[in-house]
Parts: structure tokens; C-alpha cells; sequence
């Protein structure tokens, strides 16, 4: 009897595979050659809307009843002054679908030799991702590239797939092209795959999607721990996680970098703790940017909640609700690391008291 989920999770690497060879081949033509902004409708831009028409495409063909949470529609490019970013979607995702078959994929999803799609048809497919989210029916979530300015620098950045069924996550692809395959080895081969079944685990592979090894987080002593957070200082409160790591007793510097590549290297033993804190009242986190991470650490055998010790919820439609950060570790630590999170909070809040 097959696994739960094995079909879904074979087109979902399918799909990440195709829009991390996209963004990788955006990068080495346009990102290198231009320097623009993500508002000059950049090489980001154009990964973006190709790497969600892709996807969608792949997903539309093999489950076509199924609705998407995606981050783009296809509203400006619609518009007349949009035919040189138009014609760059319609080429370089052409150029995705139709590559050779690989192992484990199949024509019926749309893929391979002779697959080309119009203009229409692709930007049809950016539509779909225009659903609302909410607790009931299956859907899948997309983000085509997470950390636009990670991509830019060369850095990291991740393609995300989620399935969600009745505000569950039950299957999470993330795809890291420009990640070291080993942590210890960072001039080493590049670009991996973390995949994760809910009740299955989690694991790791090459960019290719051969080679699966499973991953676990290992158990760190707290004075071993080490932050993973963002690169960006609008994208979590750092000066909070240095309080955080204080109170911790935690010595090492913190690993930063963009995207739910921080994520997989949780999952798969690089540092111990990943604290997202809110910088700014009213910002809500959308649920593209953490259904498969999420999934991925808990089943390497971590847990995540916000900073209320509760789990995030994934059923309440495009963001997470009141953003209350999330703190996710080992399971060995993660109690220890939100006691922490908690007392530097009500520091705060005792200094904006006084």
C-alpha cells in the first residue's frame, strides 16, 4: 500500500525541481547582467511570476481541483506595456516545463518535450494562486522565491510548496539552490531539496531530487545553540534575539540568512533555534512563508509555535493571525528557548511601562 501523500509529494518535487533550474538560469542571465529593483519589474519579478507558472501549471495538470495560496497574479501583466516581461515568462517557462523528463516524473502533469504553453495558459496559471485560504478543503501554498534580496546578492533564497488540508500541513517541499549540501563543506556542491510528509519525517536531497537522506535536529547543549535569523533587520527584531541569546548563555554568533532556507538547516542540524520576532505593530505573516518550514522541523523532530508556546495555525486563510513571532528548536531545547523569548518580552514591555 503506498504512503499517504506519495503522489502529491512526487509532483510537488517535480515542481520545485523545475522553478529552482528556472530561478538559477534567471540569475545567471538577467540578475548578473542587470541591476534593478524588485519595483523596475527585475530578474525577481520575472522569477516570480515563472517560477508560480510553473508551478501552477504542474499542479493545475495533476490536481486540478485543488485551489493555490499563491503571492502574484497576473494583473500587470496583463497590461499592455508589460510585452517584454511577458515574452521573458512565456520563454523561460516554456523553457522549464519542457526539459527532459526526470526519474519519478510524467507527461500527464504537463511536463517534458512538446509541453510548450501559450501566453494565455501561463498566465492563467499565475491566476490560479489567487485562492483565500481557510480551515476547510485541501490547497496548496507557494512561494516562488523567497528572499527576493537573497536571490539578488547570489545568497540564499528558497522555492516553497505546501499542501494544506483542513488547515493542516501535511507535505512541504523546499528548494534551495544555492545552499551548501553539507554545512561543514561551505565552498562545497551547492543547491539541495528538503522534503517532509507529515507522520513520515523529513529529508534532505540534491537539487536534482535523488540521493534522499533523512534528517533529524540533534540534541545541543543551550550553550552550543546558535541563532538562525534573518538577514534583513525589517524582517525580524535582531536586537531581541541578541537578549534572547544573553539570556540563553548562547556565545556563538548568529547564522544569518534569507529565506525558509533557515528552515531546512534546522532541520538538518545547523544551529538549534530560528526566532522570527514581529518589528512592526499590525504586520501578519503570510502562511506561504512557513507552512513547509514548519512541517519540515517538526517532523525532523523539532517543534515551532509563536511566542505564546502555541502552534501556528495554518487554517485562518492567507497570514497566521495576530503575529505573535515564532520561535521554533530541538525538542530538547525549545522549552528553555521560550522561557527566554517570554522573559525578554516582558522586559520590553516593562520599558515601554516606564
Amino acid at each position: 500500500m503506498p504512503l499517504q501523500y506519495a503522489i502529491e509529494k512526487q509532483v510537488a518535487l517535480a515542481a520545485v525541481r523545475r522553478a529552482c533550474a528556472l530561478t538559477s538560469t534567471v540569475f545567471n542571465k538577467l540578475v548578473k547582467q542587470e541591476t534593478l529593483t524588485k519595483d523596475d519589474k527585475s530578474p525577481v519579478t520575472v522569477a516570480d511570476y515563472s517560477a508560480q507558472a510553473v508551478v501552477n501549471t504542474i499542479l493545475g495538470r495533476a490536481f486540478p481541483a485543488d485551489p493555490i495560496v499563491g503571492e502574484e497574479d497576473a494583473n500587470d501583466l496583463r497590461r499592455e506595456e508589460a510585452d517584454k516581461l511577458r515574452n521573458r515568462i512565456v520563454e523561460l517557462s516554456n523553457e522549464a516545463l519542457t526539459a527532459e523528463l526526470a526519474t519519478g516524473d510524467t507527461a500527464e502533469w504537463g511536463i517534458g518535450p512538446g509541453q510548450e504553453r501559450t501566453l494565455e495558459e501561463l498566465l492563467d496559471a499565475i491566476d490560479r494562486g489567487n485562492d483565500q485560504g481557510g480551515r476547510i478543503g485541501r490547497r496548496w501554498t507557494l512561494d516562488p522565491i523567497d528572499g527576493t534580496k537573497g536571490f539578488l546578492r547570489g545568497g540564499q533564497y528558497a522555492v516553497c510548496l505546501a499542501l494544506i488540508v483542513d488547515g493542516d500541513v501535511k507535505l512541504g517541499v523546499i528548494g534551495c539552490p544555492n545552499l551548501p549540501v553539507k554545512s561543514a563543506e561551505p565552498e562545497g556542491r551547492r543547491g539541495c531539496i528538503f522534503a517532509a510528509v507529515k507522520g513520515q519525517g523529513a529529508e534532505q536531497m540534491t537539487i536534482s531530487g535523488v540521493d534522499p537522506t533523512p534528517i533529524v535536529i540533534p540534541p545541543v547543549a543551550p550553550g552550543m545553540l546558535n541563532l538562525l535569523e534573518s538577514v534583513e533587520a525589517a524582517h525580524a527584531d535582531l536586537s531581541f534575539n541578541r537578549r534572547v541569546s544573553e539570556l540563553l548563555g548562547i556565545t556563538r554568533p548568529p547564522t544569518q540568512m534569507d529565506s525558509q532556507a533557515k528552515y531546512g538547516c534546522l532541520a538538518r542540524g545547523d544551529g538549534g533555534v530560528y526566532l522570527r520576532m514581529p518589528t512592526k505593530a499590525g504586520y501578519r505573516e503570510k502562511i506561504w512563508d512557513h507552512a513547509s518550514g514548519s512541517l519540515l522541523v517538526r517532523e525532523a523532530g523539532g517543534l515551532i509555535t509563536n511566542s505564546l508556546g502555541q502552534p501556528l495555525d495554518f487554517g485562518l486563510g492567507r497570514t497566521l493571525g495576530v503575529n505573535y513571532g515564532i520561535v521554533a528548536a530541538g525538542k530538547d531545547v525549545h522549552a528553555l528557548v521560550l522561557a527566554a523569548v517570554q522573559r525578554a518580552r516582558a522586559e520590553d514591555l516593562e520599558i515601554v511601562k516606564a
